[in-house]
């Protein structure tokens, strides 16, 4: 993030007339009736001995032709003159700023600036413009990351608008390396949206990931990309998410056919051939010959290419090939069997069947039997099943039910309910982009 919104400081004060001559004491005319009275010097005027030094006629040229030795000079000269009004001050510290713009002498612009945001001529909206010019400064410039703090949070303090600024404190504390601030005060920032129910900011939320990345925490690197998936999501970061979910310490790998079907559906311009190979044969394995020849197929449209795993790849084929013919024909007379036998697994199982051949209700069907009947070993598993088949027939508001229960806590299950659910219930997803 750039400090880059702020205009130059030199139109900021062209703005209050720094280009405009200043009136000179004793330049008023004097009415004869007011001639025994001693004139009373205007408020805003110098004196002529000073606007023969700094007469913007003969000033602004020497600017212009970059004499700033000789502009230097008549400054100096100008202030040393004793007694110098709070105005004098004020006009002098105008032509030091520019003076410190022309020459990039950071350390002269902001002195010149502070003494020019506490001068009773300056506007309050002004006062403004020159706090957030001097942050800017220390934040751009000088990469002073402590006094830009400062400068930030004195503009919130004047401006009553904490908001403004918040997003370069909180970048301030990152690039100073104070990580753990930067953890603390993005996390407050994320749950400050979510209450207001609006999207956190995607610029706080990759700066959690980069503090992630900084101090090598990666469950909080994969917390936000999973709000980034949630918030503003691309095909680019589910996959991210996905598989890095698969690289956490609480996975499990016997749910590898549940991720790799999540991913098939979430970033099909992603998928490889060699994933949908994996597709094919941990659905072989489970038995789901249909959702095998689909994923064969897809993975490899032209046949399988020569190469080492030809063979391998080519028997994945042939299983997926000749158990989608057998379910075609025979899937039925599996209904019974499955619904005598005490364990619902068998109904599950055989309901997802359906569900890969398109026939959603039935397949849905079966599988709530049993479920009800009940699951013996892993019957989340089943849940979990069922709540995504839901997802892939189209029955939103019924998938979103089943899965909130599983949606929570640390179990593996729990990713990936949250990730079905952030599927059906987020913004629609956009095209991948690169990162």
């Amino acid at each position: 993030m750039s400090h880059s919104r702020l205009a130059r400081i030199s139109l900021l004060l062209a703005a209050i007339g720094l280009n405009a001559a200043p009136a000179i004491v004793g330049m008023a005319p004097v009415h004869a009736a007011e001639e025994k009275k001693a004139p009373e010097a205007p408020k805003d005027t110098i004196r002529p001995e000073m606007y023969k030094l700094v007469d913007p006629a003969q000033t602004r040229p020497m600017l212009d032709a970059k004499n700033y030795t000789e502009f230097q000079s008549r400054i100096d000269q100008a202030a040393a003159l004793p007694n110098l009004t709070s105005y004098e001050t004020f006009i002098l510290n105008q032509l030091r700023v520019q003076l410190g713009q022309a020459t990039n002498n950071n350390q002269l612009t902001i002195e010149a600036l502070t003494v020019l945001i506490d001068s009773p001529h300056v506007p309050k909206e002004n006062k403004l413009r020159f706090i957030d010019a001097i942050s800017s400064i220390y934040y751009s410039s000088l990469k002073d990351y402590d006094n830009a703090i400062k400068w930030f949070e004195r503009y919130g303090v004047e401006s009553g608008d904490k908001a403004k600024q918040r997003p370069y404190i909180i970048r301030s504390y990152f690039l100073k390396n104070d990580f753990a601030t930067t953890k603390t005060e993005v996390l407050k920032d994320i749950e400050a949206a979510k209450q207001t129910g609006v999207a956190p900011a995607k610029e706080t939320l990759n700066l959690l990931g980069n503090v992630g990345i900084k101090t090598k925490d990666t469950e909080l690197y994969l917390q936000a990309v999973e709000e980034l998936t949630r918030y503003y999501p691309t095909e680019d970061y589910w996959n991210d998410l996905l598989n890095r979910t698969r690289g956490k310490k609480t996975y499990n790998n016997r749910l590898d056919l549940d991720l790799v079907r999540l991913k098939a559906v979430t970033v099909p311009s992603k998928m490889e051939p060699e994933d949908y190979a994996e597709q094919a044969e941990l659905s072989v394995l489970a038995g789901f010959f249909t959702e095998a020849k689909i994923a064969m197929d897809k993975g490899y449209p032209s046949g399988i290419p020569a190469g080492k795993d030809k063979a391998a790849l080519q028997k994945i084929r042939d299983s997926a090939n000749k158990g989608a013919a057998d379910d075609a024909k025979n899937i039925d007379s599996g209904i019974a069997p499955a619904q005598k036998s005490k364990d619902g697994v068998g109904l599950v199982n055989l309901g997802y069947n359906y569900v890969t051949l398109g026939q959603f209700d039935k397949g849905i069907d079966l599988m709530k039997q049993g479920i009800a009947k009940g699951v013996s070993k892993n019957p989340e598993d089943a849940k979990l099943r069922l709540g995504y088949a839901l997802a892939m027939a189209g029955k939103k508001d019924e998938s979103v039910e089943v899965l909130k229960p599983l949606a929570t806590g640390t179990d593996p299950r729990a990713d990936l309910a949250r990730y079905w659910i952030m599927y059906q219930t987020g913004p629609k997803i956009a095209a991948a982009e690169a990162k």
